[in-house]
């Protein structure tokens, strides 16, 4: 599958090596294989919902929370949910940004599952762990992502907040 990750380099800024997983997504033998090996990890496991990081990370949480019969949660941008969220404002490779969830959310779910398809510096997925955490008696349960850049030190920072990873592959 890593063979089908192209990188585009400078985008969106000068000095970023984006991994674009379209060419992955658009084989549909690997697309296939690609839901299984992240669902295969947390099969067994009690999850009540998957909270999955806007927009790349929709793509599989949605098939992995079907496959695993489970609910599927958006954590969005600012203004695209139009009820009561929680927020937190947060840092990326090139910019920062916040993320939203709505404050009914994660009613009747206690075992949360964070999907997205890249783990770079773990700004976002802390968010999403510090969002899950704004809400009373929930367990992460782990972060499951298409790729993993270890030298960027996401899942060091994710290690810290006791959150167990599982990534497909390595750049």
């Amino acid at each position: 599958m890593k063979n089908f990750v192209r990188t585009i380099q400078d985008y969106p800024i000068k000095g970023i090596q984006f991994r674009d997983i379209t060419t992955l997504l658009q084989k549909a033998d690997l697309f296939h294989e690609l839901i299984d090996e992240m669902t295969e990890p947390w099969e067994g496991m009690k999850i009540d919902a998957i909270v999955s990081i806007e927009a790349r990370g929709f793509i599989m949480a949605g098939a992995i929370a079907y496959k695993l019969n489970t609910a599927f949660i958006p954590m969005r941008k600012p203004d695209k949910l139009p009820a009561d969220t929680f927020k937190v404002k947060f840092d990326l490779e090139y910019g920062s940004t916040e993320m939203h969830l709505h404050k009914d959310a994660l009613d009747n779910h206690e075992n949360i599952l964070i999907i997205d398809d890249l783990l770079a510096t773990g700004g976002t997925a802390a968010a999403a762990v510090k969002l899950i955490q704004m809400f009373e008696n929930k367990n992460i349960v782990g972060a499951g992502f298409i790729i993993n850049l270890p030298e960027l030190g996401g899942e060091k920072i994710l290690q810290k907040l006791d959150v167990k990873t599982h990534s497909i592959m390595e750049f």
